[in-house]
């Protein structure tokens, strides 16, 4: 008769899980290896870091954009885009004047620490979207995290127009709303049509970006297919578009 075979009395170890990214590296792969960045969010989904930088990032532009154009030149070029506030403006005395501009140059601080309450909207948005359009497996944290480090690029966007001020922009075409010329709502006169200009910016080199990675992030932490993200992520890029272009018109 045959031997019986032996049965090892301890079994072999499961191979140990592989370690997930840091926040560092999540940032790094989300312009190198993004499908990495949005995995890993299945395991986590921290998002401090990406609103952490780009609130440093836009801060420092507020502050370089004040002391090389000026508090005042910002706030003209502003309103010479929006000729209903202009005629507002125009209206009051000049100490109302000088108290408005005080306070636009407050609003443009709290402008980047506002990028999260924009971030919680419209994870709220995408996440409503792909639960119950597309029956995604994903929770809302990870759909704020997809949306945080998806908009990295804008980061991109908020250095190079440091570097454009520090270089010498020119002070008389300089708006932090649209500070470089990666769109073709750059190249045209916003006063002209309202509707249009803003339309245009909207077709932004970085905002593309955003919006690719976006979906690209939800595809992969949501666990749904890619055209059926870039529809939805694209979908509701269309919509808010349209309802801020008939705002300011």
């Amino acid at each position: 008769m045959s031997a019986a075979p032996v049965v090892p009395s301890n079994p072999p170890a499961p191979a140990p899980e592989p370690a997930g990214l840091s926040q560092t590296a999540r940032v790094v792969n989300t312009f190198i290896a993004p499908k990495k960045t949005f995995l890993d969010i299945r395991r986590s989904a921290q998002w401090w870091l990406p609103f952490l930088l780009m609130t440093i990032i836009g801060s420092a532009l507020v502050y370089v954009a004040e002391q090389k154009i000026g508090l005042q030149k910002l706030v003209d070029n502003d309103l010479r885009a929006r000729p209903k506030q202009e005629a507002q403006f125009e209206k009051l005395t000049p100490e109302q004047q000088e108290k408005q501009v005080n306070l636009t140059g407050t609003i443009y601080y709290v402008i980047p620490v506002l990028t999260l309450f924009i971030w919680v909207i419209m994870a709220g948005l995408q996440f409503g979207a792909f639960k119950f359009a597309a029956n995604a497996d994903i929770s809302y944290s990870q759909s704020l995290a997809v949306v945080a480090y998806g908009g990295l690029p804008m980061m991109v966007r908020s250095l190079l127009a440091i570097v454009s001020v520090l270089a010498g922009a020119s002070a008389d075409s300089f708006t932090l709303n649209n500070p470089i010329a990666s769109n073709p709502g750059y190249l045209m006169d916003a006063a002209s049509s309202p509707f249009w200009h803003f339309i245009a910016s909207q077709l932004d080199l970085f905002l593309l970006w955003t919006l690719a990675l976006t979906a690209i992030g939800f595809a992969t932490t949501g666990k749904v297919k890619m055209a059926t993200s870039v529809a939805i992520v694209i979908g509701w890029w269309v919509l808010i578009t349209l309802a801020f272009a008939a705002l300011l018109s």
